[in-house]
C-alpha cells in the first residue's frame, strides 16, 4: 500500500508551523500518511517549542506520527535528511507557509496509481495583488518555468533516490534544480487543485522588485551560473527574515 511521508523544512516558522500541522491533520486521511517529519535548520524563535507542544497536545491521539529532526541550515540539506528518515514510499515536500488543498493526499495517490511518480499542485498567493494573481494563474500551465518549491512537491522515494536527492550545493533554487531533472525524465504532473501560499516575501521586498530578482536568478541559472553565484545574488538583493 502506498504511504506518504510529509517532509517540512523549517527555519524560524513560529508564525506558521502549528497552523500547517493542524491543516494537514484536518485535510488528510490517517491511513494514507506514514508520518509528518519536521526538519529544523537551526531556528532561534519558538518554532521547535511549538512543534513539541503540538505533538504533546490533544492532537497527539488524532495525528499520524510527527517526528522532529535537527539539521544543518539549508533547505536541500533539511529535505534530504527528512527523506533519509522517511518510512513512506511517497515523499511530499511542503514549505511551512504553503497550505495544500483538502484531501491532497488522495490527489497525490491517484496520480501515483496512474504511474506518474512526481508532481505538484497549482498555487495561489494569499494576496489580492493583480500581479500575484496572474503569477498564480500561470502555475496552471505545464511548463517547468512555471514551477517552484512553494507549489509543494511529491515524488516516489525510488525516483528520488535514483536522481540522488536535492543537490546540497544549492542554498536557493534547489527545488527548481530537482524539478528540472524530473521534467527531463517526463515524470511530472501538475494537479489542478489550488494550494495557497504566503506572499510574505513579496510584501517584504516589493512585488515587482522581487519578481525582477527572481527572473534574474532564473536567467543566471539558464546561462550557467553556479549555485554559489545564485546564492550570492539572492543574499545581496533579497531581504529574507530568518
Amino acid at each position: 500500500m502506498n504511504k506518504i511521508s510529509i517532509i517540512i523544512p523549517i527555519l524560524n516558522e513560529a508564525e506558521n508551523i502549528e497552523n500547517l500541522l493542524i491543516h494537514i491533520l484536518k485535510n488528510t486521511s490517517k491511513e494514507n500518511i506514514s508520518e509528518i517529519i519536521v526538519v529544523d535548520g537551526g531556528s532561534i524563535d519558538e518554532s521547535l517549542n511549538i512543534v513539541n507542544e503540538f505533538v504533546s497536545s490533544i492532537y497527539k491521539s488524532k495525528s499520524n506520527k510527527i517526528t522532529v529532526l535537527n539539521s544543518e541550515k539549508g533547505r536541500a540539506k533539511q529535505m534530504n535528511l527528512g527523506a533519509k528518515h522517511a518510512s513512506g514510499n511517497i515523499l511530499y515536500f511542503l514549505h511551512a507557509d504553503s497550505f495544500p488543498p483538502e484531501n491532497f493526499d488522495k490527489y497525490i495517490l491517484k496520480e501515483i496509481e496512474k504511474g506518474l511518480e512526481a508532481g505538484c499542485f497549482i498555487m495561489k498567493f494569499n494576496s489580492n495583488h493583480w500581479w500575484l494573481k496572474l503569477a498564480g494563474f500561470l502555475t496552471k500551465l505545464p511548463w517547468k518555468s512555471c514551477r517552484g518549491g512553494d507549489q509543494s512537491l511529491f515524488v516516489s522515494k525510488s525516483l528520488f533516490k535514483n536522481i540522488g536527492g536535492f543537490d546540497e550545493t544549492f542554498v536557493i533554487y534547489e527545488d527548481n534544480d530537482f524539478i528540472r531533472k524530473l521534467y527531463a525524465r517526463k515524470q511530472f504532473v501538475v494537479i489542478q487543485k489550488w494550494l495557497t501560499t504566503s506572499a510574505r516575501c513579496y510584501n517584504t521586498n516589493g512585488v515587482f522588485k522581487l519578481q525582477y530578482h527572481y527572473f534574474m536568478i532564473y536567467l543566471k541559472k539558464w546561462l550557467g551560473a553556479s549555485p554559489e553565484n545564485l546564492n550570492a545574488y539572492y543574499n545581496k538583493h533579497v531581504n529574507v527574515k530568518n
